[in-house]
């Protein structure tokens, strides 16, 4: 045992309580503080953060309850070439992910982990991913030395004694260790072992890489564990939609990054739909398990938002900039004089000189962007005005329809519906989005990223189709699946689409699809609308030509687009379904006269 204390424990559980005291003869912590996720708390974490520098107080007249952190400069984003996904053989983590034999990896993290914590804080946080009481709900321990993962943990989780009340005397409960090091990337590693329950990692204090409920567990374990329980973590969001009437719809919706995904699960309704109404569920990730009666249903395990920051403003989001607005902890953003941040995006004029997010000096003359692409927002979902009332609901709620999308210029339409179950997994499989001019490859090349789950599918990903397709045996009522693409653009390089709130027109045919209440006609890709299942009301020059346009399938295109989807099954032979090979041949005998 180190020379640490266990001070305040808040729980005897044998395991758990082991476990801590394994870990901390290891990392040898000075001291070991237990959270409890209470607003006193909060406040002492937040003073010791101030203290060490790892916060600044923001002016609390325009960002009450907010505070400012500012990452190491190389350690800004996740980093997948750093991720791992340890199991017994490198097939059961498949080629899409960076593989590690469990025990080789166990002794080398054991290694850095050794004193690592040495003049530190240990902070143990119990927390839970879902609403207490819910069978999907995972409960987990994170054992960290860093107070900005604490204080952040208790923004996206729901933490302290209802963690421990919702495990009991169980034992399984996620194991999840981080200490920073010296932020070192030649000594960064997040490890994930499925068969263990157990997260570690190293060398990295950017919230992706280190808030291990989220994309660790909510993703990588949990994709695992789903498969192995029966039920689907996946990278959605998950939104309501109530009618004038009253009726509610909720619809799950995967998109890759820079696809607007925030922005359709806070999207308020344009003005022509009177009544209409949109709630957030979740934003990032969505649980989901076949219920009684047939249908699926979904929880978002999250409780707070873990938001891109660049863009974000009263027009493109006007919920996230209210839930944004207190009680929220921002990184690696600009830093004004009077203790203002500013990014590129903001509603008004850009500062005439304020820090940018590595604390250099930055003018509107500058060639640098004063905020960092990839800076954050950690905040409170409570704060969001249009929070769905269901989102504490133990037994989740029904899932009408699934949506896939991406960033598409060319090739794929506005909207279209799959005929059926097995051929919406392969919509969502062979999805894909075009990279910026700043990635590897350049601008306009697509890089595939299935169900938005590349990343994140903590095993193969060929049998991770498969759970998909077998998940139909056990959805008497499963959803619709539909593909959408806000981003098509003319030959003059124009967006076909505008986009934003008027997204409403399309979530409202996808809605009344699923309730029988509008037609469509039979396409290559699907059920494609009609022109007279579509509303144009209102909108700004555009009608009937510009919908044709929008909805073009372009042969040629096509040509390439099969192509390029069968790379990604070609890299998965060995474990691709052969339903999903049936339906590729199927589309091709669509498209090709």
């Amino acid at each position: 045992m180190s020379s640490a204390t266990l001070g305040n424990r808040n729980t005897n559980h044998k395991a758990i309580v082991a476990w801590i005291e394994e870990t901390a003869k290891a990392c040898q912590p000075d001291r070991i503080f237990w959270c409890d996720g209470s607003a006193r708390e909060r406040e002492a974490l937040i003073a010791e953060g101030v203290k060490q520098g790892v916060l600044i107080k923001l002016n609390q007249e325009k960002w009450p309850g907010c505070y400012y952190h500012r990452s190491n400069p190389n350690d800004v984003a996740r980093v997948e070439q750093c991720t791992f996904i340890c199991t017994e053989s490198p097939e059961e983590a498949g080629p899409t992910n960076n593989w590690a034999p469990p025990r080789e990896m166990y002794q080398k993290l054991g290694g850095l982990l050794a004193g690592s914590m040495r003049h530190r804080t240990m902070y143990v946080i119990p927390y839970l991913m879902g609403p207490p009481g819910s069978p999907l709900t995972k409960m987990g321990v994170e054992l960290t030395d860093s107070v900005y993962v604490a204080l952040n943990m208790g923004v996206m989780t729901r933490m302290g004694q209802v963690a421990y009340d919702h495990l009991g005397d169980r034992d399984h409960f996620n194991r999840g260790i981080h200490t920073m090091l010296d932020v070192n990337p030649d000594r960064r590693f997040i490890c994930h072992f499925p068969q263990d329950n157990t997260i570690i990692s190293v060398g990295s204090a950017y919230g992706g890489n280190v808030l291990l409920g989220k994309k660790c567990l909510a993703l990588r374990i949990g994709s695992y564990l789903g498969r192995k329980e029966g039920w689907m973590a996946e990278h959605m969001l998950i939104l309501g939609v109530e009618s004038p009437a009253g009726e509610k719809t909720f619809v799950a919706a995967a998109f890759p990054s820079a696809c607007g995904k925030t922005n359709f699960a806070m999207l308020i309704p344009p003005a022509h739909f009177k009544g209409w109404k949109i709630w957030t569920v979740g934003d990032d990730i969505c649980w989901m398990k076949p219920g009684a009666d047939g249908r699926l249903y979904a929880i978002n395990p999250e409780n707070g938002y873990f938001g891109v920051v660049p863009g974000t403003n009263s027009k493109s989001n006007p919920n996230a900039m209210k839930s944004i607005a207190r009680d929220t902890f921002f990184t690696n953003v600009a830093l004004t004089p009077d203790f203002d941040i500013w990014w590129e995006g903001k509603d008004g004029p850009a500062p005439s000189q304020c820090l940018d997010w590595r604390g250099n000096p930055w003018t509107p003359a500058s060639k640098e962007k004063a905020a960092h692409p990839n800076s954050r927002f950690t905040a409170p979902m409570r704060n969001n005005p249009a929070l769905a009332s269901e989102v504490d609901d133990p037994n989740g709620v029904p899932i009408s329809a699934i949506i896939f999308g991406g960033r598409r210029a060319a090739t794929m339409p506005l909207v279209f519906e799959a005929f059926n179950w097995a051929h919406g997994v392969y919509v969502g499989a062979t999805m894909g989005s075009e990279m910026t001019a700043a990635a590897v490859g350049g601008l306009g090349q697509v890089r595939r990223d299935p169900m938005a789950m590349l990343p994140f599918a903590g095993y193969n990903m060929g049998d991770y189709f498969a759970h998909w397709l077998h998940m139909r045996k056990r959805i008497a009522r499963p959803p619709r699946i539909f593909h959408v693409n806000w981003f098509r653009k003319d030959e003059q390089g124009n967006f076909l689409w505008p986009g934003y709130g008027e997204n409403m027109r399309v979530l409202k045919w996808i809605v009344d699809r699923c309730h029988g209440r509008v037609g469509a006609s039979e396409g290559p890709l699907g059920w494609m609308p009609r022109v007279e299942d579509f509303d144009f009301t209102n909108v700004r020059e555009f009608g009937a030509e510009q919908f044709a346009k929008v909805q073009a399938i372009n042969p040629e295109e096509w040509k390439r687009e099969l192509v390029s989807q069968n790379e990604l099954f070609v890299s998965l032979h060995a474990t691709v379904p052969k339903e999903l090979i049936f339906e590729r041949e199927l589309l091709v005998s669509r498209l090709m006269p």
